[in-house]
């Protein structure tokens, strides 16, 4: 009988205790506790990619010139974003880009007239003026050019 008595003093008093100390303890914190925290997982309103970016890609293979890129990226009628793309490339010519963009992150993806195709996926840094990205670049079965990766910069004006 009194090992019952002196375990339910002890819950009795760990639960007075609980409601003394309220959401002072980590232990009884309340959602409403962290309504004035700011969240980690808020992201950054997306960045207006809009307007025209240039820059020049590199190939991660030695024998591959670089090449430059630029997107002037527009909404459709349907008020989709879609790039359309001037290039100084070998292996690929004028193409129309579908843009898709999630928080900070971009993707360009689309082919030319001669069924090569780019995909170039980056990220805007704080500024919103830069796109530090990665590409792949697959050539057609005419095989004049093969498949392609590598980086670079693209930069608003």
């Amino acid at each position: 009988m009194t090992r019952v008595f002196s375990s339910s003093i002890f819950l009795f008093l760990l639960l007075l205790l609980g409601a003394t100390i309220g959401t002072a303890s980590p232990c009884f914190a309340s959602a409403a506790d962290d309504q004035n925290t700011p969240s980690s997982s808020a992201q950054k309103p997306a960045a207006d990619f809009r307007g025209t970016w240039s820059g020049t890609l590199f190939s991660k293979h030695a024998n591959v010139a670089p090449f430059t890129m630029t997107v002037v990226i527009s909404s459709d009628s349907n008020g989709h974003l879609v790039g359309a793309s001037t290039l100084n490339s070998d292996c690929l010519k004028d193409v129309r880009l579908e843009v898709t963009v999630k928080g900070p992150e971009i993707t360009l993806s689309g082919s030319d007239d001669e069924g090569n195709n780019i995909t170039v996926r980056g990220k805007v840094d704080n500024t919103g003026t830069i796109v530090k990205a990665n590409y792949i670049l697959n050539g057609s079965a005419s095989g004049r050019c093969e498949t392609d990766g590598g980086s670079g910069t693209l930069a608003k004006r």
